[in-house]
């Protein structure tokens, strides 16, 4: 039953669409705040430039709840999911539910509308009114009603007892959640289980708890950057580490980790799995139990090293970072055995095989 549901793709589908806001609304605060604008409270007295972009980044994140539910809603029962679940969305704003009671109002009208559409039967005359009137009204009717007194209170006492518990986290327990947080981020390159990670991020992000963001970031630089470094230190040393080919992925994967792109190490952790993924992901932990520690807090979810100016105390996640990326790399000098003659062989073959290409029998008429 849960497989049918598809609970992942829909959230993956609804996360696809609320990014683009969640970056856009951030780096406008973050340019905002580092030109010394304020949110803008009384709009008839004057305000600047900075103002403005402060105030505009604030309503844009003011949406995210409402997008969320609405893009879930929109991917579980198309366009009559639309409205209802952008309700749903205002709803859990406006109750305090956040990004969590976005995210289960989508799920909720969404299924719902499927069950509507299912068994509810109306006369001939009627049906071209079921996706624009009846179906919005009636879903938006049921669930609203739902989310105000039932399933609404519940989730803002749990949102806001993990806030409670991660603000007040000290000395040890931040570092164990910040390593936790990092592991995970780290731990598939961009897959699943950094999209569990992400998701957190962000949804705290929400509720006003910047640190988790800072480790997502610091977390998926660490692996491009680490691999770089093993390879700039292999070749230093004379030990070789890597493949012609995996050297010109790392080339790369380097720049890729500087926008925050994790994918550009696939190609290498693809050759020897388990120990890339150790290395990173102890590098990750490492650094982000020591953004965590720091406290640290982005807030911006996304761009790399080009939003570290807007994080509070980016001097220190650049130290975060370059401990995080040396753990990575040292562990890859100590575990990545020399590459054998065979495995060299075969990856100067693949290359060849890549430039030998024959394009000259295709032809445009």
């Amino acid at each position: 039953m849960m497989k049918k549901l598809q609970i992942k793709k829909h959230a993956l589908t609804a996360i696809s669409y609320m990014l683009p806001l969640v970056v856009a609304s951030g780096l406008l605060i973050a340019i905002g705040n580092l030109t010394s604008g304020q949110v803008i409270e009384n709009y008839k007295a004057p305000y600047s430039i900075p103002d403005a972009l402060v105030s505009l980044g604030v309503l844009g994140m003011g949406l995210l709840a409402p997008v969320i539910a609405g893009a879930i809603a929109y991917s579980i029962a198309d366009r009559p999911g639309i409205a209802p679940g952008l309700l749903m969305g205002l709803i859990a704003n406006s109750i305090g539910a956040g990004f969590l009671g976005g995210m289960l109002g989508g799920y909720l009208v969404g299924y719902f509308i499927l069950i509507l559409v299912k068994y509810v039967k109306v006369p001939k005359w009627a049906q071209g009114l079921m996706p624009m009137m009846i179906i919005p009204l009636i879903s938006s009717l049921v669930i609203g009603l739902l989310m105000y007194f039932v399933v609404g209170v519940p989730i803002v006492w749990a949102t806001e007892a993990m806030t409670s518990f991660l603000q007040g986290m000290q000395g040890s327990m931040r570092f164990v959640f910040g390593a936790i947080l990092g592991a995970m981020a780290a731990f598939d390159f961009g897959g699943p289980v950094n999209k569990v990670a992400s998701l957190f991020a962000d949804g705290l992000l929400l509720e006003g708890v910047k640190e988790p963001e800072a480790v997502k970031i610091l977390a998926s630089m660490v692996p491009p950057f680490g691999v770089t470094l093993s390879w700039v230190v292999s070749k230093l040393i004379k030990k070789k580490k890597y493949t012609k080919s995996e050297e010109d992925n790392i080339k790369i994967a380097f720049p890729m980790g500087i926008c925050m792109i994790t994918e550009g190490v696939i190609p290498i952790a693809a050759v020897d799995p388990i120990r890339v993924i150790i290395s990173c992901t102890l590098g990750a932990a490492v650094g982000g139990g020591l953004s965590m520690t720091w406290g640290i807090g982005s807030p911006v979810p996304s761009g790399g090293m080009f939003i570290v100016p807007a994080m509070n105390e980016p001097f220190l996640f650049c130290l975060a970072l370059l401990i995080g990326t040396c753990v990575t790399a040292a562990m890859l000098l100590i575990l990545k055995r020399e590459p054998t003659d065979e495995e060299e062989r075969i990856a100067d073959q693949g290359l060849e095989e890549e430039e030998e290409v024959d394009l000259s029998g295709i032809k445009i008429s």
